[in-house]
């Protein structure tokens, strides 16, 4: 459900898995309801058609597991989420909100852990951050470990390489008052950096009382080009967010998020203070589109098998 950017990775990916099989696609913008997923997906997947609702897709068929992604906010999606488990569907979406929902959306959360106890279905959010590289990784890390006292964790993404949309997204080609312009209006910045610090937290054993974020932008120091769209020396390049979590007062978990156009040493870094010290470097870091994908489809049939509920990452097998 949902077939932007990340939705047709989705699909193809579901395609190319023996786990799952691929039944129906939604989509209710006009331009793709109704038309042949072929065309859409460019690759032969047979007669089937996309949907602009979620019933007509599903029909009678029973184990479906609802791959959805139609967006980050919470409240914006709930209803979907609310109609799939009432029609018996499991849900994994990359709703980053949905990672850790009890975060900014408690209400919300306690709605969809009810709705699915009843139809016997879970749910859960995941991707490649939030519910990999920033949470599940590194608590899954953290089991080679005595007591962890404190996790960094980097994560700096060359912007150049991924889809246009995301490259606006982190304020690209804008002045410095145009980007905290837009950050007032929530327009700008990494949904589900907070949401990644309290699974991250959770997965180490740490009980943190506090959260804090910050994002500042990225200047460009010279002309960058290779993008969707050049971006001119001095102006913003993209941006660095952080989020920290804390015990009373003192650091225990800091996340740093850059995505920018020309950012240097792309790369994931995990770094646990503990017994023994860990550090994992994954060079270039693992590519987020197709990553969230593999991570969406490859969970499906965990959640069959899954006790009913609304779940977080943590909670799925680490293998397959």
């Amino acid at each position: 459900m949902g077939l932007g950017v990340i939705g047709q990775e989705i699909a193809r990916a579901a395609l190319a898995n023996d786990e799952v099989e691929l039944i129906g696609a939604v989509d209710s913008s006009p331009k793709l309801a109704g038309r042949p997923l072929s065309d859409v997906l460019g690759q032969a997947v047979g007669s089937m058609k996309v949907h602009s609702s979620l019933g007509p897709a599903v029909a009678r068929r029973k184990g479906v597991v609802l791959l959805h992604a139609t967006g980050s906010r919470l409240p914006q999606v709930k209803d979907q989420l609310l109609e799939a488990m009432s029609l018996g569907l499991h849900v994994v979406s990359t709703c980053e909100e949905l990672a850790f929902p009890w975060f900014n959306h408690p209400e919300i959360a306690d709605t969809l852990e009810a709705a699915a106890q009843r139809a016997g279905v879970s749910i859960v959010g995941t991707g490649v951050n939030p519910g990999f590289v920033l949470d599940r990784l590194v608590a899954t890390l953290g089991q080679v470990c005595g007591a962890v006292s404190h996790a960094k964790v980097s994560r700096t993404v060359d912007a150049r390489t991924r889809r246009e949309a995301l490259q606006r997204k982190v304020g690209a080609g804008l002045t410095e008052d145009e980007f905290f312009s837009l950050v007032d209006q929530g327009r700008i910045g990494h949904v589900g950096l907070v949401e990644s610090a309290a699974l991250c937290a959770l997965g180490l054993g740490l009980d943190c009382d506090d959260y804090e974020e910050e994002l500042t932008p990225v200047f460009a120091d010279e002309d960058i080009s290779g993008g969707a769209f050049l971006v001119k020396k001095g102006q913003v390049a993209g941006m660095h967010q952080v989020a920290v979590a804390l015990d009373d007062g003192q650091e225990r978990v800091r996340l740093e998020l850059t995505i920018a156009l020309g950012a240097d040493d792309p790369g994931d870094i995990i770094e646990l203070d503990a017994d023994p010290k860990v550090k994992v470097l994954i060079p270039g870091g693992l590519p987020g589109d197709r990553a969230t994908a593999h991570l969406v489809v490859n969970a499906a049939p965990r959640m069959t098998a899954s006790q009913p509920g609304l779940l977080t990452v943590l909670e799925l097998p680490a293998g397959r």
